[in-house]
């Protein structure tokens, strides 16, 4: 077929060879970062599709930039709060996502970074590399017990419902917190429908699973910090926005709160001011979906989703399919 269409990153291979197969041009932005706005807007003229991702922002000004011939956008993520999907849905452009194939592997990362934080191993092992251990020593980095604590997770959704089951293997009473009653979760690991100020007094570990809203921005600030434990660890892999950073700061600065590990930042890549010079707070780049066999599913699923849209079909993971409503 004779489409052009332009990828924002250099995806795993998988992907983009499903996209040159079909395609008469695919073009890869080189850089180890984001395309910069301009070279976006640049970039996306006279395209028929566009796989990007969460750091692009898909607005107005970039269907724009592509002009009448953008048959599709796909983000290359469980998430799309960087596209405008209202303004997409007006103008008929179908847009997807890739759920489900991260789920595991972004319950692992939440599980990992609630063990690190609780055990301190990010700055243990900061401690010995440094030569600053001089041997074993009873008060030596204490931590805080996992096994038969509560954990109350914030969002019940795939990701949710997935690190919950992890917890009975710990022994752990799960609460959650949802918009509504999820069945699947109470059956699979015992969990308990509780309101979001009943969890953060309750629950020795807090991890956020919610999509980024109106609602959900700056869901846990000082308020919320205030109310949770001083032994709590806070956990999100879910989106940066979701938690006051500043606020977060300073409950860790001050003993407010334990711990917390971060895989998403409120500007990412840039951290709030104090949070890198913290000892209690684990911090890794995003990588909640980072393993091998992930992101190549991600990446095939992204490709299949564009191809379909291409195609004037509807793909699998459409999140505004009234598009094709209107078509019928």
């Amino acid at each position: 077929m004779g489409w052009n269409v332009y990828v924002t990153r250099q995806i795993p291979d998988a992907g983009l060879e499903m996209l040159r197969g079909a395609c008469a041009r695919v073009d890869v932005h080189e850089g180890e970062t984001a395309p910069s706005r301009d070279g976006l807007l640049k970039a996306v003229r006279g395209r028929d599709g566009l796989l990007c991702l969460l750091s692009d922002r898909i607005d107005a000004a970039v269907m724009d930039a592509a002009g009448p011939s953008l048959k599709g956008v796909a983000n290359y993520a469980v998430g799309y709060d960087n596209v405008d999907v209202a303004v997409a849905t007006a103008r008929g452009i179908p847009v997807s996502n890739t759920p489900g194939v991260l789920t595991e592997t972004t319950a692992d990362l939440a599980w990992a970074l609630m063990v690190a934080s609780a055990r301190r191993i990010a700055e243990s092992d900061s401690f010995v590399r440094s030569g600053r251990w001089q041997g074993w020593g009873p008060k030596q980095m204490l931590g805080v017990d996992i096994h038969g604590k509560t954990l109350g997770i914030v969002g019940a959704g795939r990701i949710g419902q997935a690190l919950g089951k992890r917890a009975v293997g710990f022994s752990m009473k799960v609460l959650y917190c949802d918009v509504g009653r999820c069945a699947e979760m109470e059956k699979a690991c015992g969990a308990r429908r509780v309101p979001l100020e009943e969890l953060l007094r309750e629950s020795d570990f807090v991890s956020l699973h919610v999509p980024l809203t109106a609602e959900t921005q700056h869901l846990i600030g000082k308020r919320q910090f205030e109310l949770m434990k001083e032994t709590a660890v806070l956990v999100n892999t879910s989106r940066g926005p979701v938690v006051d950073e500043a606020a977060l700061v300073e409950a860790l600065r001050s003993g407010r709160i334990f711990g917390a590990g971060l895989d998403v930042y409120e500007e990412e890549p840039k951290l709030k001011p104090g949070l890198a010079e913290l000892e209690n707070v684990v911090l890794v780049p995003h990588i909640g979906s980072g393993s091998v066999e992930t992101r190549q599913k991600m990446a095939e699923m992204a490709a299949a989703n564009l191809l379909a849209m291409l195609k004037g079909q509807r793909p699998e993971n459409c999140v505004n399919p009234e598009v094709f409503d209107k078509r019928t």
